[in-house]
């Protein structure tokens, strides 16, 4: 169920995953919210993390760090964890 009513995560960008799930961890902190509402929001949360978890990722893996010469002067990229 809680997969079902999370679809809309996916399509979410890195900043709209962010201020949804610090939305929902206010929400949480202020301890004001039904159990049942807490337990879907919590689910959505975790939703949440897990898709900016992946996006972060991702961006990781596109980070190149740029290469310098002996003297000092860009002369390429190469990735950031290059193995």
């Amino acid at each position: 169920m809680a997969a079902e009513t999370n679809e809309d995560v996916k399509a979410m960008s890195f900043e709209q995953a962010l201020d949804a799930l610090e939305k929902i961890v206010d929400d949480l902190e202020r301890g004001d919210v039904p159990l049942d509402q807490s337990i879907r929001i919590y689910e959505r949360g975790e939703a949440l993390k897990a898709h900016c978890d992946r996006l972060l990722k991702a961006a990781e893996d596109k980070v190149e760090k740029i290469r310098l010469s002996r003297d000092g002067k860009p002369v390429g990229t190469e990735p950031l964890d290059a193995d």
